[in-house]
């Protein structure tokens, strides 16, 4: 990658609007991607939609492609594989920007809970 960083290292945060259009945030290793089948059935809810980018400003007041993986209203969602690293890097809030956190502080920060989210 550009940042010099292992693709596995990397987090992606796939954004999705459940029926009531509240926010749930998949959280997936750069290398996989994000379910809306896996999310419903981790859920046991209605599979969420994408998010679309104007979905996703409004709603974290960041924009699509460096939204980070904390820091507003959402259900965030761990996919396992991302807490098997010992650290990873996040969007920092713009397309150009990574956080770097361990898992563990990744969840505490967001209140996270750890379902399989990847396809």
């Amino acid at each position: 990658s550009a940042a010099g960083v292992a693709t596995q290292d990397i987090v992606k945060s796939i954004c999705m609007l459940d029926a009531n259009d509240d926010l749930i945030v998949a959280i997936v290793r750069g290398d996989d991607r994000a379910s809306t089948s896996c999310v419903a059935k981790g859920l046991g809810t209605e599979r969420p939609r994408t998010a679309e980018a104007a979905a996703i400003l409004d709603k974290t007041g960041y924009p699509c492609g460096g939204t980070p993986a904390f820091g507003y209203f959402a259900r965030f969602l761990v996919d396992p594989r991302v807490v098997e690293r010992k650290e990873v890097y996040a969007g920092g809030g713009s397309d150009k920007s990574l956080v770097r956190i361990s898992p563990q502080e990744l969840q505490k920060a967001n209140q996270a809970e750890v379902v399989r989210v990847r396809k």
